[in-house]
């Protein structure tokens, strides 16, 4: 046990001993750091082999979360956290002479995932292990991340995330239960002497599915929930084999690097055939292996599989698992001998799905012949759920060939992922409000008409654990200092905070975290890149992925339009303003790439440029990680989120954010909008199109980007100013952001809410220099962020969707 100080030190050293063959003073910081990890491996697992026999022996229904991304972050930290351990393990190492803070530092960020929705998983998996309910992760073991970010001469270069190099201290590999996976080949089919028709899938190319198992820890209560990650390698008797006997060992290695490419990279290129094709893989790779395993065990446990929607339920992280709608009906069908009724009675009791995005692009489609050639079983099975779907259209809306096509799973040589998704789930849910009201009365209209009860709202939340408690202790600890530590385990505690909005002497303290946490980012930020950047100043961060929607052009234009103000009068009297940006384009989005280059070339220009009197900066942040995040979100004064209204799902670093009491600038879109009702709208600054003035505009036309252009001459500046010779050595490099943004009409609306960023920008400077109204919108923000946290969307879920409920686990 390691109750105590002494214990932890006697442990950590025989740990060391054992591992090792090192003392203490011998070993390299990542040997100390497998020690901790290893270390702390054996103080999980006990009560990891209890929550699984817990939820066995009681029966308890179980959730599988199917997600191509979990954007977990470093684990050590959160581990000490959850099991209570992180004093004892602090004051034991720093004793040995050991700093804590540097094995944390040692742990790789797990490369698998991206933005938003693989954060937003891990955080759902957080939670469920703190309220202690049988839920559970599902994805692929990627061997690199989506790539490492550097900026070189201004552009995004991407190398590999090699994140594995060292291996990954939290994962067990579990051989035993593997499983295979089937591609290609034929199918035949043969009448059975009861009749029925059996499909056999043969000449097919196998893939070994290997999982590797991360314990998800509760927070100090004793749950250990699991996270799944499959592992493509040879099968047994495969090709590889056959082709090395025939001494054919070229198309053997081409062969072994194809299967395990499935598993290697998170998010392929899908600019080209072989990406998309790779992508397609990836997705019932994933899907098939997690619901092989599932059928498995539930098999050894209940006898009856019409049991399974009482005792399981699978939920769908947007539509890259989508495949597991056909997926368990051929389990069920092929391996299961069940009729058709029968498995889809099953499957649709099962699957619920959760929709992420309106982008079109996001929402998945593949053509029919790709499709067909790599899943030529699963193909048919779609096949027939598209056409009994439409038989079932057909009969109540007779004649209306346009609304059924429009719903048709298979249309036109395409099929279409989401609508699978909504067809064989029981439940479909949006992540904001704003979000699930333009999936029923926009893009999934027809199939809320037809099915509305099927259709929910839950917005996203994020784990608080790890955003303030963790990324915020100082904050953290004011917080339990002045309330108790109740909101921990409560979030709703935190809006106690509301009861100090007069209390000078509080909010002074805030004022004083805000600076510290200001100071180690200023640190971090001239460690490594050399820029000096002014305290006092507003701290405005955009962390986002690149994209065109997501509108960092929006901003750079106005930090143009800002320096102009400033070339023109350098007395000014604005409040200093440090602009940081962190976030990664898409290896082939030339337009968001473009972005980047310009964000950092006009920091070049503004950073040394003494005339304007440190009243500007700007500073890109490159490879952005969780961990950065941890870093960004305490220290920000200002929250961007000023995605085009109506394209962003939720958001779930707007909550980030407030959690750590920055102000949110932004637009009235995704989970904004439940922010602004709950702090009150003048405790956020919001502008620009409302979604439904900008899907009016979508939908009839009627804006003209020249317009904006030829009326407002600050734009009309800042967009020449971008080949005009403004931009050193630069003059075409950035004519087709010029005209993307002109002779394209502005897709996203960048210039025509211009005037209206700006305004809001200049609110937000009067609001900034009144320090008291100031600091209690920052307390505001803080305090009704506990209505974001994910326990609470979790509960939702549990509830309303999975009917799952949870027990502590005993000891």
């Amino acid at each position: 046990m390691l109750i105590d100080k002494d214990n932890f030190k006697k442990a950590y050293s025989h740990k060391m001993q054992a591992l090792h063959g090192k003392s203490l003073e011998e070993a390299s910081t990542h040997e100390q750091y497998v020690t901790l990890g290893s270390l702390l491996r054996d103080y999980i697992s006990p009560n990891w082999i209890k929550t699984n026999q817990q939820y066995k022996a009681q029966g308890d229904k179980q959730l599988y979360y199917f997600s191509i991304e979990f954007l977990l972050g470093k684990l050590l930290d959160m581990n000490l956290f959850n099991m209570g351990l992180k004093e004892v393990c602090q004051e034991g190492l720093g004793e040995m002479g050991i700093d804590l803070a540097a094995l944390i530092q040692e742990e790789p960020d797990a490369g698998l995932g991206n933005g938003g929705l693989g954060r937003l998983a891990a955080c759902f998996l957080d939670s469920m292990a703190a309220l202690a309910l049988p839920g559970h992760g599902c994805g692929i073991r990627y061997a690199y991340g989506l790539f490492e970010q550097k900026i070189v001469k201004n552009y995004q270069v991407e190398l590999p995330d090699n994140w594995l190099r060292d291996g990954y201290i939290w994962e067990y590999r579990k051989t035993d239960k593997a499983v295979e996976v089937a591609f290609g080949g034929s199918v035949r089919s043969i009448k059975k002497a009861d009749g029925r028709t059996h499909y056999i899938h043969e000449n097919t190319e196998v893939v070994l599915a290997v999982p590797y198992d991360i314990p998800m820890v509760g927070y100090q209560n004793n749950t250990v929930n699991t996270l799944r990650l499959w592992s493509a390698e040879l099968a047994h008797n495969d090709c590889y084999f056959t082709f090395c006997n025939r001494g054919d060992f070229l198309k053997a290695v081409e062969y072994k690097n194809s299967v395990e490419r499935i598993s290697k990279y998170l998010y392929p290129d899908d600019t080209h055939v072989e990406g998309r094709l790779l992508r397609l893989k990836q997705e019932y790779f994933f899907v098939s292996a997690g619901l092989q395993s599932i059928i498995e065990g539930f098999k050894s446990t209940y006898h009856d599989l019409n049991m399974l929607p009482e005792k399981i339920s699978v939920h769908i992280n947007d539509t890259h698992p989508a495949l597991a709608v056909p997926e368990l009906m051929r389990i069920l069908m092929d391996e299961e001998q069940m009729g058709w009724d029968e498995a889809w009675k099953i499957t649709t009791k099962t699957i619920s799905y959760t929709n992420h995005t309106v982008l079109p692009e996001a929402l998945e489609t593949w053509p029919v012949e790709i499709f067909k050639n790599l899943l030529p079983r699963i193909y048919m099975i779609v096949e027939e759920i598209n056409e009994r779907f439409c038989k079932e259209l057909w009969k109540k809306y007779p004649g209306q060939w346009g609304y059924i096509s429009d719903m048709a799973v298979v249309a036109h040589g395409v099929v279409h992922m989401a609508r699978l998704a909504v067809v064989g789930s029981y439940s479909v849910n949006g992540v904001a409000k704003l979000h699930t009201e333009i999936l029923q009365k926009y893009l999934m209209h027809n199939f809320y008409h037809h099915t509305p009860d099927k259709f929910n709202n839950k917005t996203n939340g994020i784990t608080h654990r790890r955003w303030l408690l963790k990324a915020n202790p100082y904050l953290a600890d004011l917080i339990s200092s002045s309330i108790g530590d109740r909101w921990i385990t409560d979030p709703s505690e935190l809006l106690s905070l509301r009861n100090f909005s007069r209390d000078i002497a509080f909010k002074e303290q805030l004022a004083d975290i805000k600076l510290k946490n200001k100071q180690r980012l200023t640190s971090y930020i001239y460690h490594n890149y050399g820029i000096t950047v002014n305290l006092n100043s507003i701290f405005d961060v955009h962390i986002k992925r690149i994209h065109a929607y997501k509108r960092q052009i929006l901003n750079v234009l106005h930090i143009m339009h800002l320096y102009n103000e400033l070339k023109e009068n350098p007395n000014l009297d604005m409040v200093p303003r440090t602009f940081i940006f962190a976030g990664k384009a898409a290896p082939g989005y030339y337009i968001a790439k473009q972005t980047i280059k310009l964000i950092n070339i006009l920091g070049t220009i503004i950073n040394r440029d003494q005339s304007i009197q440190n009243k500007l900066k700007v500073v890109f942040l490159e490879n952005y990680s969780v961990s950065l995040g941890e870093m960004l979100f305490p220290a920000a004064d200002v929250s961007e989120q000023i995605s085009t209204a109506s394209k962003e799902a939720s958001g779930t670093g707007n909550m980030k954010f407030m959690m750590n009491g920055a102000i949110t600038i932004g637009t009235l879109d995704g989970a904004n909008i439940e922010i602004k009702d709950a702090v009150g709208p003048e405790n956020i600054i919001i502008f620009g199109l409302t979604a439904e003035q900008a899907l009016h505009y979508y939908n009839h036309g009627g804006y003209n980007a020249w317009d904006i252009y030829n009326e407002d001459m600050r734009v009309k500046k800042v967009l020449e100013q971008l080949v005009n010779g403004f931009l050193p050595d630069e003059k075409e490099e950035f004519r087709p952001l010029y005209d993307y943004l002109l002779r394209n009409n502005d897709e996203f609306f960048a210039l025509k809410d211009f005037a209206a960023y700006a305004d809001a920008h200049q609110r937000l400077d009067v609001k900034f220099r009144g320090r008291q109204q100031w600091l209690s919108m920052c307390l505001q923000n803080i305090a009704h962020s506990g209505l974001f946290s994910s326990d609470k969307t979790i509960r939702e879920y549990a509830t309303d969707v999975w009917n799952l409920t949870g027990s502590p686990i005993r000891r």
